[in-house]
């Protein structure tokens, strides 16, 4: 299996507490904590993912 494509999650914003976010893995979404790689990751489906960053950012305003 190869290594999946990691980057900075655009739900992040400017601040120290950010995640890592790989879509390339047909059919699922890994996150991870950007600081802090041995704390594993999360796997979750797309859908699951897109619902999970609409209820944060309307949380958030």
């Amino acid at each position: 299996m190869t290594e999946p494509n990691w980057h900075k999650s655009t739900y992040s914003g400017n601040d120290d507490n950010c995640v890592e976010v790989a879509d390339s893995t047909p059919g699922s979404v890994r996150v991870r904590d950007t600081k802090d790689h041995a704390k594993g990751e999360l796997t979750a489906a797309p859908a699951a993912w897109t619902a999970f960053t609409a209820f944060a950012a309307a949380q958030a305003h």
